[in-house]
């Protein structure tokens, strides 16, 4: 192949580098140049044009990466059909991904022309997901490349997916006088909720007190009808001797590995009992957060051994994230720190039932009522305030000019709430460590109502949720610590953060601030009702 300036009179055949605009022609990049094209072009005034010459031995992209993936042995895959040199290929069932490294290396090492990338080994797919994408770099390559690439595919197994194989769980919880029982059916939910995507569920559940015999009997009584055992401890593992193996070892099984190199997920515990799994699960499993529990239970849904030696090589890779129960963080801030609170002032919002006219344009009190939110928030004791924009960004903007605030827009506001949540708490430093969302629509929140609740979170050490409420109702403003902004950037749609507080395991303090904490400006009506309450207040 010969790539460069091609004189027009001779680009019959030749792939164009670029798109070009010729009067009334309008040739894509990568289009092959007829007869007609060349006629045009050279009416055009065109003297040459930057493309790629085939030679006779020579596959275009298309062709040499569909011939690549076809070649590819897997199973449970399906290959996709070629566009712009590309080929990709997507898992049909949910499961497992498997992959021998050494196909993939052999292709890759051919020529940097051909390339073939792939998904971490063991990563959990689902039906439709794009496990694999095979790329000509160029617009073609040699026949003979191809050829060879062909032949390292046919060595073995490239990839697969190990479907999931429905299951039948028997859950154990163990209990001790004082647990709330609100905290093991949540773990039941959740629980329930991880199984789910494997199509797996819990066929008994039993909550025995959390001694050695006790637990023995639980896993000696329900063995018999189902597939595997899941055991919550009420106190972490701490030992081989502890409650939960000392359980697995009395009931008659054996014991596999205490600990793993996870983390989250260090406490698991793997044995046996009469042919069936049973696991000591890690207190982290209690929240939705990845953790290492997912990655053993995962596999072995799949039907996949898990050996200790497996467990023992899962080290590297395995530090993964910060979880919100652990009782005593990684990372602790210096007695002399008190924790750092970021503001995000939410002004993205189409004002729907406002319209025709933008609420937080609309003065209040001589102010427009979006910069009357970020005053407050501004005077307050926040380390500094992000405002995201999104539905008239350059209007919202400027009612906001003169004022020391981080702008960050979010192009895709119209898909709701949580779009917008994720802009903000991308756009807070690594040294916050809990955010304030705060809602642009709320007149009477007061820079007093805001400082309270900053220090309510300063006081909890800056590791539990603070809600604003009225007469025990949940509202606005919330602080969240850091822990779970990873779970910000799981929300879809026009949802905001009251799920994601649900299902964390963290202390949730309650802070009542009056009818401040539920009143918004949603509608003209709204907004003259909040005039006339909030007349003389400030």
């Amino acid at each position: 192949m010969k790539f460069g300036p091609v004189a027009v009179e001779e680009a019959k055949g030749a792939i164009l580098a670029h798109a070009m605009v010729a009067e009334d022609l309008r040739l894509r990049k990568a289009h092959r140049l007829t007869a007609e094209d060349v006629e045009a072009l050279a009416r055009a005034g065109i003297r040459e044009v930057v493309a790629a010459v085939l030679d006779p031995d020579d596959l275009d992209e298309n062709l040499a990466a569909d011939r690549v993936a076809r070649a590819l042995r897997t199973v449970h895959v399906e290959t996709r059909a070629p566009s712009t040199g590309r080929v990709n290929l997507h898992a049909t069932e949910a499961g497992i991904f498997m992959v021998e490294p050494r196909v993939i290396d052999a292709i890759n090492r051919i020529d940097p022309a051909i390339t073939i990338a792939t998904l971490a080994p063991y990563a959990r797919v689902e039906a439709g997901q794009m496990v694999a994408t095979v790329k000509i770099i160029p617009f073609a390559v040699p026949e003979n490349l191809i050829a060879q690439a062909e032949t390292a595919c046919r060595a073995m197994e490239a990839f697969s997916v190990q479907p999931f194989l429905p299951r039948r769980i028997a859950l154990v919880q163990t209990v001790l006088p004082g647990v709330k029982m609100s905290v093991l059916d949540k773990t039941t939910r959740m629980t329930k909720a991880r199984l789910s995507r494997s199509g797996s569920r819990i066929v008994a559940e039993l909550r025995p007190p959390h001694r050695e015999e006790a637990v023995a009997e639980a896993i000696r009584s329900q063995a018999a009808d189902a597939d595997m055992l899941l055991i919550f401890g009420v106190s972490a593992v701490c030992d081989e001797d502890d409650v939960i193996p000392a359980a697995i070892r009395r009931a008659g099984g054996k014991v596999l590995r205490v600990g793993m190199p996870v983390d989250p997920g260090n406490l698991l515990v793997l044995g046996t009992f009469d042919g069936k799994t049973v696991m000591g699960v890690p207190g982290c499993a209690r929240s939705p957060k990845l953790n290492g529990f997912d990655w053993v239970l995962d596999r072995l849904v799949a039907g996949l051994d898990v050996t200790p030696e497996e467990i023992g090589g899962m080290g590297v890779g395995g530090l993964l994230m910060e979880i919100p129960t652990r009782p005593q963080p990684r990372e602790t801030l210096s007695r002399n720190m008190s924790p750092k609170v970021w503001a995000v002032l939410l002004a993205a919002g189409q004002s729907r039932r406002m319209a025709p006219a933008n609420k937080l344009l609309v003065e209040f009190e001589g102010k427009p009522l979006v910069r009357r939110t970020a005053e407050r928030l501004l005077d307050c004791a926040v380390a500094a305030t992000v405002v995201v924009l999104g539905h008239e960004a350059a209007a919202v903007s400027r009612a906001l000019s003169g004022l020391s605030l981080r702008k960050a827009e979010n192009a895709d506001y119209a898909s709701g709430l949580a779009s917008s949540l994720k802009v903000g708490v991308r756009n807070v430093p690594p040294s916050a460590d809990g955010v304030l969302i705060a809602l642009s629509d709320m007149p009477g929140i007061s820079t007093a109502d805001l400082d309270l609740l900053i220090k309510t979170f300063v006081e909890a050490g800056g590791k539990a949720v603070v809600r604003a409420t009225h007469n025990g109702k949940r509202g606005n403003p919330v602080i969240l610590p850091r822990v779970l902004f990873s779970e910000i950037e799981q929300l879809e749609g026009d949802v905001g953060a009251r799920q994601i507080i649900e299902a964390s395991a963290l202390e949730v303090i309650d802070v009542e601030i009056g009818c401040a904490a539920s009143f918004d400006v949603d509608t003209p009506e709204a907004l003259e009702l909040a005039r006339g309450a909030l007349v003389g207040q400030e």
